[in-house]
């Protein structure tokens, strides 16, 4: 028996000793729950004691199969780390058997090299079956790295085949092969917030799902006090990355769509593109603002009286405006200020009372200020607010200085409701109305927000993530390339201004570990046309194929290219535009291949963030001329691709795009 066998017989012995040490923590936990139903308490101790251990219990419970290490290191002070997504220990007090990749002593395993060994003598790095469950014997491989100095400098064929194994079904986690680079952004500073501008392939997403894991497990009171928030683009998006958080042990955290998180109504009916545009305009803040301040009345028209037994306390009208005008100088949330202006009012009141009378205690303040008189007047002058209801007013006569007539007769209801409660609202309307709340009442903040494909948010969406990060920080990532919405950023600071983060460090990753050089090369050729100041990608893969098809039947060829694609292992992707979606889909369907369950078509405007082993792009100039950004939605489809592309067509291709591959 060779070394590397024996080898390889003693971590699947430890990789056994694990799993045994799993099942008794998770043994342990189950029990600790049925103890500590039966501990004596109080009732909140109790019932906050039962809550944690019953999390932990079905934290444990849905721990992911899989294998329990992926990496080991052997430092030159003679301890030894295997390396996994968590910890894994005999018992509390014993020296654990997996370090959990985030612990302090983990970082080596990705920043240590020959130039900077850290201490580290070797890493070693595991091969495992595709798609283990964690059985040991799937272990079918390992590779040493000596790092003591003089060491040379090795690529990692294991890390090189997890980097490029075919994606099939949901996203996964890459907490075996994060490189340097990404691992400072994971670890950075859990209070600062950051925004990545990463070239497609550079793993942004998994660096701000990683961050998210790295937070809950540094910070985890003050996390998940406050709550974590995953933001992404579209429903396909979050089922695609909903498994890499459970399987770094992270279970509980809300992942959703911006429209999910301020879906305060459905939406019943659609903008026409002039009226969105101005409605996502970051000057409707301050339209909005002053359609809700503009109901406050400065100047009561008369003094107030308030009856107490046989006797009427009164304050004049002029003192009564100073106490307005003065909560309104405040700017305070606008439910706040009119409590504000109440309290001032039985302030004012209760001093006058007392010159005359004495004292006047706590029972005496709480009946004045519920007196019919005191809401009579607040009803006057800090009316009450219901969001609906001021944007409905808004849109029924949109008058206001900062607009134009143009767009003053985009916003114009043709027929205003007859009441709020029956209006229609519109997917940007549920924007404005969640500006609106949070001028009335602000909103609870999270501890951390990571948002995704944020260069596609307008101003105003911008600012419904700023209220929900007011006191926590921010992962923002994108690529100004990769913008499609016609209100896409085109500078980060200034998005970052809207996301209430001005100064947060834009951070860019160009180096991709995911799509090949030669599928990077093609889509770099469209960065001259796509408005986007960003520095081109590149890869650290030398494969990848691109293949140009021009056929004369765009169905048969369809049919042909995704036969091809199928020959091959890994999931293939069809995407074409709106308006071919139909034709194409019966297409693959009638040909058979598309009964496959490794096969989707997909809109191009559903692709972003989605990634596929062969991607086969039916008709691209249909993609480009689509619509305003069609270059930068052409960008996004070309780089869904992680191993093969094929570009079938039957127009003429732009030349920059016709000259890659065969026909």
């Amino acid at each position: 028996m060779t070394s590397l066998d024996l080898d390889l017989v003693r971590e699947r012995a430890h990789h056994d000793a694990c799993r045994a040490a799993l099942a008794r923590m998770t043994e342990d936990v189950a029990g600790q729950v049925v103890t500590g139903e039966d501990t004596a308490a109080s009732g909140a101790d109790a019932e906050a004691l039962g809550r944690h251990l019953r999390s932990r219990a079905e934290e444990m419970r849905e721990q992911p199969p899989g294998p329990l290490f992926f990496g080991r290191l052997d430092r030159e002070d003679g301890q030894v780390h295997h390396i996994g997504r968590r910890r894994i220990a005999e018992d509390p007090a014993a020296p654990p058997l997996v370090v959990d990749w985030r612990a302090p002593v983990s970082r080596a395993y990705y920043q240590a090299g020959a130039h900077d060994p850290q201490g580290v003598l070797r890493r070693r790095r595991f091969g495992w079956a595709p798609y283990s469950a964690g059985a040991s014997e799937d272990l079918t491989a390992l590779e040493d790295e000596q790092l003591a100095a003089g060491g040379a400098v090795t690529v990692s064929a294991l890390l090189a085949g997890e980097i490029e194994r075919p994606r099939v079904g949901p996203m996964r986690d890459i907490a075996a092969t994060i490189q340097p680079e990404q691992d400072d952004l994971v670890r950075s500073d859990p209070a600062a917030s950051l925004c990545v501008q990463g070239a497609p392939g550079t793993g942004k997403t998994a660096v701000g799902l990683h961050r998210a894991a790295y937070l809950l497990y540094t910070h985890p009171q003050r996390v998940r006090r406050s709550g974590l928030l995953v933001l992404g683009p579209h429903r396909a998006f979050l089922a695609y990355i909903s498994e890499v958080l459970p399987a770094l042990g992270e279970t509980g955290v809300r992942q959703a769509t911006l429209a999910d998180e301020i879906a305060r109504h459905p939406v019943r009916a659609e903008d026409a593109e002039a009226a969105a545009r101005t409605k996502h305009d970051v000057r409707m803040a301050g339209v909005l603002r002053r359609a809700l301040y503009g109901r406050v009345d400065p100047a009561p028209a008369e003094d107030l009286a308030v009856p107490d037994g046989s006797y009427h306390w009164r304050l004049p009208a002029e003192l009564l405006a100073g106490i307005v005008s003065g909560v309104r100088a405040e700017a305070p949330p606008y439910a706040t200020g009119r409590e504000r202006v109440r309290a001032r009012v039985v302030r004012a009141l209760q001093l006058r009372a007392e010159r005359r009378s004495g004292p006047m205690g706590a029972a005496w303040a709480r009946r004045i200020e519920r007196a019919r008189a005191v809401t009579a007047l607040l009803d006057a002058c800090w009316p009450k607010a219901v969001p609906e209801e001021v944007l409905a007013g808004f849109l029924a006569d949109p008058r206001d200085p900062d607009l134009t007539e143009t767009e003053r007769a985009a916003l114009r209801w043709e027929r205003p409701p007859r009441s709020y409660r029956s209006a229609r609202w519109t997917a940007a309307d549920l924007v404005l109305l969640d500006e609106l709340a949070g001028l009335i009442e602000r909103p609870e903040s999270y501890g951390h927000v990571v948002v995704d494909e944020a260069q596609d948010l307008s101003p105003m969406e911008c600012r419904a993530v700023a209220r929900r990060t007011a006191f926590g920080s921010l992962t923002v990532l994108g690529d100004l390339a990769q913008g499609t919405t016609p209100w896409a950023a085109r500078d980060w600071h200034e998005q970052l201004a809207h996301l209430g983060k001005a100064g947060a460090p834009v951070v860019p990753l160009t180096l991709g570990h995911r799509v090949p050089s030669a599928i990077v090369d093609l889509a770099n050729r469209l960065l001259p046309h796509l408005g986007a100041d960003v520095p081109a990608g590149r890869s650290v893969r030398r494969d990848g194929e691109v293949t140009v098809r021009r056929a004369t039947d765009l169905r048969t060829a369809t049919r042909e290219a995704v036969r091809e694609a199928l020959a091959a292992e890994g999931s293939v992707g069809v995407i074409t535009s709106d308006a071919l979606l139909g034709p194409v889909g019966e297409a693959v369907r009638a040909g058979g291949p598309g009964r496959s369950d490794r096969v989707t078509v997909l809109a191009a405007r559903d692709v972003k963030g989605l990634e596929f082993d062969h991607v086969v792009v039916v008709e691209p100039a249909a993609i480009l001329t689509a619509e305003p950004r069609g270059a930068n939605r052409l960008y996004v489809v070309l780089t869904r691709a992680v191993s093969r592309l094929t570009l079938v067509h039957r127009e003429e291709l732009p030349e920059w795009l016709g000259g890659e591959g065969g026909r």
